[in-house]
């Protein structure tokens, strides 16, 4: 398949792809799946070697969603070496698109919806250059997906002059869960156990967009950004609504956390002189259920924190430090508050009884177990198979639940901010080129991108910026971080199942190689056609060429 043959297919596929509504969590990612699979069925190779296309399904899931695994198999020489391929194949909602819901998988006819459409000026000379195409997932990541499977089939269409393997997972819910890739690294490792395959690296070609307003640099990202969700309980005390001094509002307290390091860079991770955004909010709320002239008791929030460099029990340690410097900063600013008010009132002013406590979960969990003994362990049990049974709770609630339960347990009700992991847990991947694995992904990718790219403005950097499958393919060895997340996230191994032991042996360094475009998860999401359809498929290529040699 000859340069200007590859562009047009991935062009045809990416359209095709994206039509299949896939969001995530319905059953459109079951269609998206099947339809994959059509697709190399259709391919000469894999009707004969029908032994190699397969699909892993997602255990237990109520949707049967499913990834679908492609294996070839070069005939040049006996070659063991093999790249590992990852696109994911589902996507977020479509109800951004307004009245224009209907056409959002339609590439084309949105275009044509979009000329009517009010759009930033930004927008509408990108709509009416012609040079990009927009709709759901397009962009992020059907172009993707679409860029592995032509550059597969162009190597099956010459299967003899062909040296090494291609591992090919074309897996779900990447933007929920990840239970797809989480599913397919047990089948990775199996598949490596069986085939003796060697594996170089893992490459994935998820979407690359400007870092900032003008950039035009297309980015190749050798390692991938990580992801805690620190997440904290507050645990106040109550009051009526007209004496509020005498309580400690759990309301108050959190809002206190979320100053104190929501959008901070101090709490930003940095290695290599790249840098996380900070910690974001991604929920906060108060647990009363009724309205009533008391203030709330409990309330919980947790944060998106990216990681460089940083394992759980560093980052828990940090955010730990945070939340009580917060607390106490509130105990400061309510006592002169309170004498300020009792002057005012003419009444006697007496400092107030707070004092800032912050426990991690396996704190407290040993100090409960400590006073209550195997009782409070079996309390424990009872209440993780309640929540397991019930499909609506999810693995946060089930995390916050599991707090709750606990501290509940303990007899001390004075307040206290109890913090802990919710799930998910993306470790992030480092490629420092300390292994030979590494060096040789660091020399081929800034040898292509020197010789070859440089006209084309690619650019290498160290960490993809957003949240992927491409953390998956290693995990932390260090015993203090795994401990530090074992310990502190309600429900892993159990509502929240990471297969940490295959991760580890997996151990891979990762690549993205994407399409440019803009504006992912929003209305406007679109793809570049020229650098997409034109460049990045032989830069992929090339990149797997070299790694095989």
């Amino acid at each position: 398949m000859m340069k200007g043959r590859l562009a047009e297919k991935i062009t045809d596929l990416t359209l095709e792809l994206t039509s299949v509504r896939s969001i995530v969590g319905t059953a459109g990612e079951v269609d998206i799946a099947n339809r994959v699979h059509q697709i190399f069925r259709k391919m000469k190779y894999f009707q004969q070697h029908p032994e190699n296309l397969h699909f892993v399904p997602v255990p237990h899931d109520p949707l049967g969603r499913k990834s679908v695994l492609a294996i070839v198999k070069g005939e040049k020489r006996q070659n063991k070496k093999a790249i590992v391929l990852i696109g994911h194949i589902d996507t977020v909602g479509t109800s951004d698109y307004g009245l224009l819901e209907p056409y959002a998988t339609k590439p084309l006819e949105l275009a044509e919806k979009f000329k009517e459409a009010s759009l930033t000026d930004e927008v509408r000379t990108d709509l009416e250059s012609g040079n990009y195409l927009f709709g759901r997932g397009i962009f992020d990541m059907k172009c993707g997906v679409s860029t592995l499977m032509a550059i597969i089939e162009s190597v099956t269409e010459d299967i003899q002059g062909f040296e090494g393997n291609l591992v090919f997972a074309a897996v779900c819910d990447e933007e929920g869960n990840s239970s797809g890739m989480l599913s397919v690294v047990p089948e990775l490792i199996r598949l490596q156990a069986q085939e003796g395959f060697e594996y170089q690296a893992l490459l994935d070609t998820d979407y690359s967009a400007p870092r900032f307003a003008g950039d035009t640099t297309k980015y190749v990202y050798i390692g991938t950004v990580g992801k805690l969700m620190p997440s904290f309980y507050v645990v106040g005390s109550e009051a009526h609504g007209g004496d509020p001094f005498k309580g400690l509002d759990s309301n108050h307290l959190s809002s206190a956390i979320m100053q104190e390091i929501d959008f901070n860079m101090k709490y930003s991770d940095e290695a290599e002189g790249e840098v996380t955004v900070p910690p974001i909010s991604l929920k906060q709320t108060d647990l009363k259920q009724e309205y009533s002239v008391q203030t709330p008791k409990t309330g919980y929030l947790y944060f998106n924190y990216g990681t460089h460099a940083s394992g759980p029990h560093q980052v828990l340690d940090k955010v730990m430090a945070g939340a009580k410097l917060a607390f106490q900063n509130l105990v400061d600013r309510l006592n002169e508050e309170h004498e300020t008010y009792c002057k005012a009132s003419g009444i006697p002013f007496h400092k107030l009884p707070w004092t800032a406590r912050v426990l991690s979960y396996a704190e407290l969990y040993d100090r409960v177990v400590a006073e209550k003994g195997v009782a409070a362990k079996e309390v424990l049990e009872t209440r993780k198979n309640e929540l397991l049974a019930d499909p609506n709770v999810d693995e946060r609630l089930f995390a916050l639940r599991m707090v709750e339960t606990l501290h509940n347990l303990w007899s001390d009700n004075d307040p206290v901010v109890i913090a802990y992991f919710s799930p998910p847990y993306y470790p992030h991947v480092f490629v420092k080129g300390d292994s030979p694995l590494e060096k040789k992904l660091l020399r081929v990718v800034d040898e292509l991108i020197q010789q070859t790219y440089a006209s084309h403005h690619v650019k290498m950097k160290r960490f993809y910026p957003y949240i992927s499958d491409l953390s998956y393919a290693s995990a932390p060895r260090d015993p203090s971080a795994i401990e530090a997340l074992q310990a502190n996230m309600p429900g892993f191994g159990t509502k929240y199942v990471l297969p940490l032991k295959e991760m580890q042996d997996l151990n891979l360094p990762v690549i993205n190689i994407g399409p440019f475009g803009k504006d992912a998860h929003r209305y406007t999401e679109r793809l570049e056609k020229q650098y997409s359809f034109d460049i990045v498929p032989g830069l992929v290529r090339e990149t797997i060429i070299k790694l095989l040699q």
